[in-house]
């Protein structure tokens, strides 16, 4: 008998801790891309062509999903133009478990890509009813007095919650999303990075930053405290943007940005996701570029996939 209950809790234990595993908070990628997605607007060279002539190789505008599987409540940050495709991806690939809409929108700041899907709650699309989107002060003045944005106040479309740099935000007993200051292009808002912490996991999220020189803190540093980044890998070298003046756009090129961790162990690139692809970067259709960056230990943001 003994035996027998032994052989028992043997097969039950990895169903048990499978289960567990399966209850734990995640997120989820929505999307990868620069602000323009892929295909890009304007775009018919080759870097765009794979996306053109077939859809499933398009992609969606960054954005995350943040899924609490034990409160059957998920959180997206940021409102890119793809909001739509982006509710559907996230409630297709988990079979319809969780309700289509958020229970709250971050957003990290006012550049096309992170904000303009906040248009679709409103008066002429959904008519959403006081969706909470979480901002910085700054960013929280510009949609309160600007239009459209404004309207989507006016009639209780969105209810705007203002977040501090550095104060976390409680989402659960076990979630919390805390901004931080990047800096960046602040023409109508100040930028946010995002520390997500959810269950034991340390999540971190800068889809967009000017370089990792100007930024306050060690890069290197932050990767070390956390268990998933997410980095902003918009440009692979200057020589994707050869008909526009980059320093017009700055972000770290990717090479950059691996050149800080080559000192750092297998342990600490296994950590980077590489996200926020411009359509020129051949992060997201060259192969041979692909299977060297994982061969580098880094990894390539994957749309829909969970971490």
């Amino acid at each position: 008998m003994r035996i027998r209950l032994i052989l028992l809790f043997v097969v039950l234990l990895p169903i048990a801790v499978l289960a567990q595993k399966e209850n734990m908070p995640y997120v989820m990628l929505l999307g990868i891309t620069q602000d323009g997605g892929y295909p890009h607007i304007g775009c018919q060279r080759k870097c765009c062509q794979p996306a053109i002539n077939d859809k499933s190789k398009s992609r969606n505008v960054i954005a995350l999903a943040i899924v609490s599987p034990t409160e059957n409540k998920w959180w997206l940050v940021e409102a890119t133009p793809n909001i739509t495709e982006q509710l559907q991806l996230f409630s297709n690939k988990t079979l319809g478990k969780y309700p289509y809409l958020p229970e709250g929108i971050f957003i990290t700041h006012a550049h096309m890509g992170h904000y303009t899907g906040l248009t679709y709650l409103g008066r002429e699309a959904l008519g959403a009813k006081e969706i909470p989107v979480y901002v910085m002060s700054k960013m929280k003045s510009y949609l309160e007095t600007n239009g459209p944005w404004s309207q989507l106040v006016q009639l209780k479309n969105i209810a705007i919650h203002e977040l501090t740099a550095d104060k976390p935000e409680f989402l659960s007993s076990i979630i919390s999303i805390t901004p931080f200051l990047v800096p960046h292009r602040d023409e109508f808002s100040e930028t946010a990075g995002f520390t997500i912490q959810a269950g034991k996991k340390k999540y971190l999220f800068i889809p967009d930053i000017n370089k990792w020189t100007l930024f306050n803190r060690d890069i290197v540093e932050e990767v070390r405290k956390a268990d998933i980044v997410f980095l902003d890998a918009t440009f692979y070298s200057a020589e994707e943007l050869a008909y526009r003046n980059i320093t017009e756009v700055p972000h770290p090129f990717v090479r950059e940005t691996m050149d800080l961790f080559k000192n750092a162990g297998a342990s600490i690139k296994q950590k980077i996701v590489l996200i926020h692809f411009n359509h020129t970067n051949p992060l997201l259709s060259d192969p041979q570029k692909i299977k060297l960056f994982n061969k580098e230990g880094v990894r390539i943001g994957i749309q829909a996939a969970a971490y």
